[in-house]
């Protein structure tokens, strides 16, 4: 054991973790783009609210049908494989998004970015399991979800101040080669830690995605992911016409969208590690759940733009670090074998989620420009996610407790 421990301290551990959370940054960076930008969409292109908001949805759409595709790949190719070639694939299509005079170029590129991007987020729990013990799992996880939140906050932050600076096309090209560059720092700084290979913990992946679903606890975690990240899908991809009636616009709804992500930034890196500390991960769920079910209400109604800043914040550092708990939950579960499967299947129930309620979202508002009944909504849905979390089972003690707690796999 004690060669095992030693493959899991290794500092190099640290630039791996680094690269992964720059292109698993980029991969949000690229699906909420428009978000701040729907409403110019849809003037500069003469297309409709849905279609330009398909601009977004289309990930969630997407991830459905390629998250399983994408975990069983990391499983059996291993993650560098898998996201180097979803990393390359994202490059590919940011590049289409330069040719701006049509929106069908830009929702193409949209397309290929959001097949490609399942294979670059489904493997941050593989790459934990390689290169991080068991006692420093989710706060490995927590960073490698800070990286995911940061390019959330560039994306809807930055791009609506670049494309107000230079235009739309030079916006796209900047974005294309930040896509580049992450794409390949990725490929010369990761590689699988051929320390844990050298003690024998390698061994053949165990579970299949159709065999974890006949565990109850994760079925749980699913059902929590399909609710939680569907309400944080339906919040940021209509958060900008949400504001609209409030006198709010597009520049700072964008900033509200990035004040939330920068939120979730801190909450991902402190959250986990009390987790960690204290060796639990449901109360910690329970607690995140409750006090952004406190906070949405009043972040989609008020009228003042400082406030909303602060409940932005205070939003995003309640609510999100949940995703990475559920991400370490579910590995935990699973096993590190069979980690990038369960991550998958947690990912589909997500997104899928997503489909849902941003699609239903515009369909059950009262009014054109009135979204109170779709915000009743997602209060409704992050109740529902609440009493749900009280069911979710105790991992941390459970993982400490298996005799394989301190095996990890590539």
């Amino acid at each position: 054991m004690s060669g095992t421990s030693t493959a899991y301290e290794r500092p190099k551990r640290w630039a791996v973790l680094g690269a992964y959370t720059l292109v698993v940054g980029v991969s949000q960076m690229l699906w909420l783009n428009f978000g701040p930008l729907l409403s110019l969409v849809q003037t500069r292109y003469g297309v409709g609210e849905f279609l330009a908001g398909s601009l977004i949805f289309v990930f969630p759409l997407l991830y459905v049908f390629f998250s399983i595709p994408a975990g069983t790949l990391t499983d059996t190719r291993g993650y560098r494989f898998t996201v180097g070639l979803g990393a390359l694939g994202m490059a590919l299509f940011a590049s289409l998004r330069i040719f701006d005079h049509s929106f069908w170029f830009l929702f193409a590129g949209q397309v290929g970015i959001a097949i490609a991007q399942p294979y670059v987020v489904n493997g941050i729990s593989k790459l934990v399991a390689d290169w991080f013990s068991e006692e420093q799992g989710a706060i490995a996880t927590g960073l490698g979800t800070v990286g995911m939140f940061l390019g959330m906050a560039v994306g809807m932050a930055a791009t609506p101040a670049l494309e107000a600076a230079v235009g739309l096309r030079a916006t796209m090209a900047v974005f294309a080669a930040v896509t580049g560059v992450s794409a390949v720092l990725f490929l010369l700084v990761v590689f699988p830690n051929d320390a844990v290979r050298a003690t024998g913990a390698d061994e053949p992946v165990q579970e299949s995605g159709r065999g974890l679903l006949r565990s109850s606890p994760l079925r749980v975690l699913l059902l929590l992911s399909f609710l939680g990240l569907g309400v944080f899908n339906g919040l940021t991809t209509w958060l900008e016409q949400i504001l609209a009636p409030r006198g709010i616009g597009a520049e700072q709804a964008g900033l509200v969208g990035g004040a939330l992500i920068i939120g979730g930034i801190v909450g991902a890196v402190v959250v986990p590690a009390l987790s960690d500390w204290v060796k639990r991960r449901k109360p910690f769920l329970i607690l995140c759940t409750a006090a952004a079910l406190l906070t949405l209400y009043p972040l989609c109604t008020q009228e003042s733009f400082d406030t909303l800043l602060l409940l932005g914040g205070l939003h995003g550092f309640a609510f999100m670090p949940a995703y990475a708990l559920l991400l370490e939950m579910s590995a935990q579960i699973a096993g590190a074998r069979s980690a990038g499967a369960a991550t998958s299947l947690l990912m589909l129930a997500g997104n899928a989620g997503g489909v849902v309620v941003v699609v239903v979202m515009p369909l059950v508002k009262a009014q054109e420009h009135d979204f109170q009944r779709a915000v009743v909504l997602m209060m409704g849905l992050l109740l529902a996610t609440l009493l749900l979390a009280f069911r979710a089972p105790e991992t941390a003690m459970q993982a400490l407790a298996s005799p394989a707690a301190g095996e990890r796999a590539a």
